[in-house]
């Protein structure tokens, strides 16, 4: 077949797509929630060059970063999940285990993520509330009960005290024997989103940086399988950001991590193949399949061009996806799993590597274990009975696909320059320059939704007089009570002696240059808590209050 020329199209345009359209059309104007333009029509002469778009497993990695995807093995169905107790969370991570997920995805409450223990002021109202509580490793213990970490990968969301965290999951394993270079999972360990988007941060991000890079050189050599960073864009989005917003903040974010573990004397190609991201599978689905396309292509060209990356490895772009929580509705909650689904499309259609799939009750509370597991029922359909994995970048060639590829990767090369400009993410975030961007777009968006510009359909549009009532989970108030005498028994039980010796040495440690990661590990297996060693840090580099300026 002869390709559409230019004379071809324009004809078409004005013999018969004019005339159609004089008979009105259902909106002023089409575009992605972007604010790209979506043309009536595309033709071949919209296509991205050969060379961009390339084969799956070869640079730029636009079609994928494996050859054979989801031919050669499903992406990972990776549930999160974590509220309560240690002993709770088992129970969930069990039952799913058991319905068929394949990857952990740990929650943890907000004490445990601004390092604060259970009995601490701050943790009044909020122990196990969005995450499972753990103060010491005897609740990681608990935790990972009966499960064999060598044979499972596990994902943990996590910031402010990802070294904590990741130390108490290093010693979990150890005391199972597992072979730590053969263990293999995620922290997310991204403190820079906390400063723009989400505020669970603890230190200054001088310091909090060097905590990053800490763990990208340990990782680097004792836990070579495992992801050292999951640098996050789901919260940039989540907060109102675009999804060109989203890609460009996130891989500026990236940018920063990797200038500082240069800078701290790492070869590039020794721990980037150990750098993977986290996005949003968000509600516009070609928009959201070409963001994933583009973030691959970008990324693979700044670690190739920027950064004189040799390895095929640290150029490609790994990916955990989440659906939206943000455009879940309170109201009509059944309306979530189809949206659910949608997302959960374009994240594989955009060649995920793990995905996580939101309930429908989330918008009221956490999950129960009935919409758990409708959750992971979605991603299994859709991985079993939809087609869609049956062959690599299903979607590629699509006219309009490879315009909307092309034409975010432009919009993200534009903003990444802006940020460059500006002296690089730090700065820019000094500036306040991503958080007021991301405040605009999620006006916009509000605004739109006000003036019905944009349909949420249950909300603003085909309402109902009457909910039909809901039964969804609630955490025992009580439960605050029973982890704060966990912990006290804990605390009377272990050597204190070799807990103080060991928060000694880790201050010691965190006045100089030197990795801090086996510090804390070894405070960790003494039971040292969340709180303590948090402190002994705290006291060394401060608090960030959100008003001092970043060194």
């Amino acid at each position: 077949m002869k390709p559409t020329s230019h004379d071809q199209f324009e004809r078409w345009k004005k013999d018969t797509f004019e005339a159609a359209k004089s008979r009105g059309e259902r909106q002023d104007k089409f575009e992605t929630d972007s604010g790209i333009v979506i043309q009536p029509l595309y033709t071949q002469g919209d296509r991205s060059d050969e060379e961009d778009i390339g084969f799956p497993g070869e640079f730029p990695f636009t079609r994928g970063i494996y050859p054979g995807m989801y031919r050669q093995k499903f992406w990972t169905m990776r549930q999160y999940a974590g509220f309560g107790t240690a002993e709770e969370s088992n129970k969930r991570y069990r039952y799913l285990s058991e319905h068929g997920t394949t990857g952990l995805s740990v929650a943890f409450d907000l004490p445990t993520q601004m390092g604060y223990d259970s009995d601490h002021p701050m943790a009044e109202g909020e122990v196990g509330k969005v995450g499972v509580a753990i103060d010491t490793l005897a609740d990681m213990e608990t935790l990972f009960d009966g499960i064999k970490l060598q044979d499972i990968t596990t994902s943990m969301t996590i910031n402010a005290t990802a070294a904590i965290l990741l130390c108490m999951y290093v010693a979990v394993a150890k005391k199972q024997e597992a072979n730590l270079r053969k263990i293999s999972g995620t922290v997310q360990n991204d403190i820079l989103k906390e400063y723009i988007a989400r505020g669970t941060h603890i230190y200054p991000p001088g310091p909090a940086i060097r905590l990053v890079t800490d763990i990208f050189e340990w990782c680097s050599k004792e836990l070579p399988r495992w992801n050292a960073i999951s640098v996050s864009g789901y919260h940039i989005r989540e907060a109102g950001a675009t999804a060109v917003q989203e890609l460009a903040f996130t891989l500026s974010n990236a940018i920063a991590y990797v200038e500082a573990a240069v800078q701290r004397g790492l070869e590039v190609d020794t721990f980037g193949s150990q750098i993977s991201f986290f996005f949003n599978a968000h509600n516009n689905f070609f928009e959201e399949i070409g963001k994933f396309r583009a973030a691959r292509r970008v990324w693979a060209k700044i670690m190739k061009e920027r950064f004189g990356a040799k390895k095929s490895e640290t150029m490609k772009l790994r990916f955990h996806a989440q659906t939206a929580g943000a455009t879940l509705t309170a109201q009509q909650i059944d309306n979530n799993v189809v949206r659910v689904t949608i997302q959960a499309l374009a994240a594989a259609l955009g060649g995920c590597q793990s995905l996580h799939t939101n309930s429908r009750d989330e918008a009221l509370a956490l999950p129960t274990e009935e919409a758990a597991r409708l959750a992971l029922r979605t991603q299994q359909i859709i991985a079993h009975e939809s087609g869609i994995a049956d062959t690599v970048d299903p979607l590629a060639g699509s006219y309009f696909l490879e315009k909307l590829t092309d034409e975010i990767e432009q919009r993200v090369w534009r903003y990444i320059n802006q940020v460059d400009k500006m002296g690089g993410a730090i700065k820019a975030l000094e500036q306040e320059f991503f958080q007021k961007e991301i405040s605009e777009s999620a006006y916009r968006y509000q605004k739109a939704i006000e003036a019905k510009e944009k349909i949420i359909v249950g909300m603003n549009e085909f309402g109902e007089n009457e909910e039909t009532p809901v039964e969804i989970m609630r955490i025992d108030e009580s439960l605050r009570v029973k982890q704060v005498e966990r912990l006290n028994r804990i605390k009377a039980r272990r050597n204190n002696d070799m807990v103080l010796k060991a928060l000694k040495i880790l201050r010691e440690s965190a006045k100089t240059d030197k990795n801090v990661i086996p510090e804390i590990l070894n405070a960790v297996e003494e039971y040292a808590t969340i709180g303590e060693i948090s402190d002994a840090l705290r006291a060394e580099w401060g608090e960030f209050d959100g008003q001092k300026k970043a060194p």
